[in-house]
């Protein structure tokens, strides 16, 4: 299969007044507050008082009572859509938070499946976040499915925003590049590994970076080799398609005094078996969500030359396929890092933080400033953190500010330690460090105790540990799909922008 360009968004529109005509086969998706168990349509300024009483009393009869996320479609007489969707967002409140507006419109939208245009007065409350939502929750993938099993109705192609705000225009235009971001980023997560080794990985890393705008260079197998990328070649040389690396390169700071230069890094495994320590069979097809970390970093690049952030962003991305076979690294194996670390690699199933720790020191040899990591790393941040909080490690102002800006995103990042007493458990008898602690305990702070020892004095720098946030393996929610997510996409960006401005 050849490489596919990113994720094509719905077309969105903004309006300040309830279209009247052409909306005969649209949806007017209206947001309803629980007022003491009884529904109260939020309706000013686009719905008259009989539009409202009748919708109320609609709602009254079908028992809905405007709680968060419930939905209640159905049609109302005094308004030319063909029906309404209300949708509950909990008791009223004065001021709304983003998130809340976010899960309702994905609520909204996973409701309408096979409707394909949409009027929302959720936008007056939050225009982005109403956008935002709309858009992931009727994201859906069907490259895969035959004509038997693939959906005959469109999906979602038309949004109409309604809202009286003075910045209502840039905020959704900002709402559709954050969300097709995201949603170029589930694609690639959601891409079978069958049609998405290393090679091909790489080719559309390139793709998206070229249309873009962006400077990309691919070293393969035969450059890494000569470069001394140990680690990216150990974890890669089990498997008949062999690694690459991407470097994707933005200049938005060039020629502005003061600009700063950010180092993204993220984790390629296009499919995980573990290697010689060979995983459980049970799950084991999840782990073609195991380059969700470089999926986000290239969506994350291409938005940011979107929104021509002014500061220099490099991502560097390491990609392999981490196999059993007769050529495969064993454990015991000793291995040379890029830049002369040795590594004695005792779980050949701790590959992330080995082709990671060749990235980190390349992405370091640009002299950022700042220094992101995002990687599916370890099933113990899942047993920390369970599967919808990323842990943020690293430098610890700069780990406590990418954590504040995750959960203003939505994405809910939370701040773990990195204890140095945790380093004496990487002590190998035969090398510099091992790649996995003896020890039960703290597997995610390990791992990262271990990247940190590959970064360059002075850089600030954080490691985001998505391993069951990149990927819903139960059902959907709010405006999260099952399978790939796209985190951590909102947050990667909401840092760059909060540097290109604070620095």
């Amino acid at each position: 299969m050849s490489a596919q360009p990113g994720y094509s968004a719905p077309a969105v529109t903004v309006a300040s007044t309830l279209p009247k005509r052409g909306v005969a086969s649209a949806v007017l998706v209206v947001p309803v507050v629980d007022a003491d168990g009884t529904p109260k349509v939020l309706g000013a300024p686009f719905l008259d008082t009989g539009a409202v009483r009748e919708l109320q009393t609609a709602l009254r009869k079908l028992g809905a009572k405007g709680s968060a996320e419930q939905t209640t479609r159905l049609h109302v007489s005094a308004l030319p859509f063909a029906s309404v969707l209300a949708v509950g967002l909990g008791a009223p409140r004065d001021e709304w938070p983003a998130e809340i507006i976010r899960r309702a419109s994905g609520v909204a939208a996973r409701s309408l499946n096979g409707v394909h245009t949409v009027v929302t007065a959720l936008a007056e409350l939050d225009p982005e976040a109403a956008v935002e939502g709309l858009i992931l929750g009727a994201y859906q993938m069907h490259e895969f499915r035959s004509e038997k099993t693939a959906p005959k109705d469109p999906s979602l192609s038309a949004i109409t925003a309604l809202s009286t705000a003075e910045d209502a225009k840039a905020d959704v235009a900002r709402a559709v590049a954050i969300a097709t971001a995201v949603a170029t980023a589930r694609d690639l997560v959601n891409t079978p590994p069958s049609h998405l080794h290393p090679d091909e990985f790489a080719k559309r890393a390139k793709l998206l970076g070229t249309l873009a705008g962006l400077t990309v260079e691919v070293l393969d197998e035969k450059a890494l080799a000569k470069a001394g990328y140990g680690g990216i070649i150990g974890v890669g040389k089990g498997s008949a398609n062999p690694p690459r690396l991407v470097r994707v390169t933005y200049r938005g700071g060039k020629g502005r005094k003061g600009a700063r230069k950010v180092a993204l890094v993220g984790k390629g495994i296009t499919f995980d078996t573990g290697g010689i320590s060979i995983k459980p069979a049970a799950a084991m097809h999840h782990m073609t969500s195991d380059m969700a970390g470089a999926a986000a970093v290239l969506a994350t690049m291409v938005l940011a030359a979107a929104e021509g952030l002014p500061i220099d962003v490099i991502a560097t991305v390491p990609m392999a396929e981490n196999m059993p076979s007769a050529t495969a690294q064993r454990p015991g194996d000793v291995l040379t890092q890029y830049g002369g670390t040795t590594v004695e690699v005792l779980n050949t199933d701790a590959e992330g933080r080995l082709i990671l720790a060749d990235a980190i020191v390349r992405a370091c040899e640009d002299k950022p400033d700042y220094l992101i990591e995002t990687s599916t790393l370890t099933g113990a941040q899942t047993i920390a953190l369970g599967a919808r909080i990323p842990g943020v490690m690293g430098s610890p102002e700069f780990r406590d500010r990418v954590a504040e800006l995750s959960q203003q995103a939505g994405e809910d990042g939370w701040a773990m330690p990195l204890p140095d007493e945790l380093k004496d458990d990487l002590k190998s008898t035969v090398a510099d460090l091992a790649n996995v602690s003896s020890q039960r305990y703290a597997g995610m702070l390990v791992a990262g105790v271990f990247l940190r020892e590959f970064v360059a004095e002075g850089v600030q720098w954080v490691h985001i540990d998505i391993a069951g946030p990149a990927y819903n393996t139960g059902g959907p929610w709010g405006y999260t799909p099952k399978g790939g997510t796209g985190v951590p996409v909102r947050t990667l960006f909401a840092v760059l922008e909060d540097i290109a401005v604070n620095g």
